[in-house]
């Protein structure tokens, strides 16, 4: 390949660990979310291992790769690859970021059908957007929007597979649970990523989930082109607003 190519979906997988209410884990993702431009950054700086992942990284727990999820291959510091995907990710606003798990959603064994589901859904939409009443703020807001309601060859997927804390083995209580787990690794990991030299939207996206921001307040900062007509604004305009406080000269 000798020149750019068009990406219209591009989704980050994480492999979830079984959920229930009296071992909550962060297994609260739903069969695919979508991810404001914001978070979609925030999930590709932290970038959590999963659950029995195979990685090279390993030392028990819940742990994170890092930058892109390709840092254990990377040379070089940090900041320069968390400024080169926000970019990218502000470069490409037609783009649509997903998150999507394997291995268990919520106590359900799914492996890995909901990334070949939502490869296939996704793939017969095409350029179509998600109608307005499918999807929805997430409860978690690290998940973005969950989605309401999903139909696959006439056939619709179980709520309790959207929406993971509508699994009577879960409730609102294990799911809420789950998601401080999730929450709280954020914002540990996200720590080592506040230094001078990052970007000064990423510093305010940052911020934001430091400050348990909801997903208005990411879409504030940089837009996502489901809600918003599509920003042709660049790195550059991005930062200035964030000089300005987020206000736009």
């Amino acid at each position: 390949m000798n020149k750019p190519v068009s990406v219209d979906i591009r989704s980050f997988g994480i492999r979830t660990p079984v959920c229930t209410k009296e071992n909550p884990s962060y297994g609260i993702v739903g069969m695919f979310h979508v991810l404001p431009p914001a978070l979609a950054w925030l999930w590709r700086l932290v970038a959590p291992r999963g659950h029995n992942n195979p990685s090279i990284v390993s030392s028990g727990g819940m742990e994170s790769e890092g930058v892109g999820s390709y840092w254990p291959f990377a040379t070089g510091k940090r900041i320069p690859h968390a400024n080169m995907l926000l970019k990218q990710i502000i470069d490409t606003p037609r783009t649509t970021f997903t998150l999507v798990p394997n291995q268990n959603i919520g106590a359900w064994r799914v492996a890995f059908k909901p990334q070949l589901l939502m490869r296939e859904y996704l793939t017969r939409r095409g350029a179509a957007r998600l109608r307005a009443d499918q999807y929805q703020p997430a409860r978690c807001p690290l998940l973005g929007y969950e989605l309401n309601y999903l139909t696959l060859e006439g056939s619709k997927i179980p709520s309790r597979f959207l929406k993971v804390y509508t699994q009577p083995e879960i409730g609102l209580e294990g799911y809420d649970a789950g998601a401080e787990i999730l929450q709280e690794f954020f914002k540990t990991e996200l720590q080592k990523y506040l230094k001078e030299d990052l970007l000064l939207t990423g510093k305010r996206i940052i911020d934001a989930c430091l400050s348990n921001a909801n997903i208005d307040e990411y879409n504030d900062i940089v837009p996502m082109s489901y809600q918003y007509e599509y920003s042709f604004s660049n790195i550059e305009d991005y930062e200035q607003s964030s000089d300005n406080n987020g206000v736009k000269s």
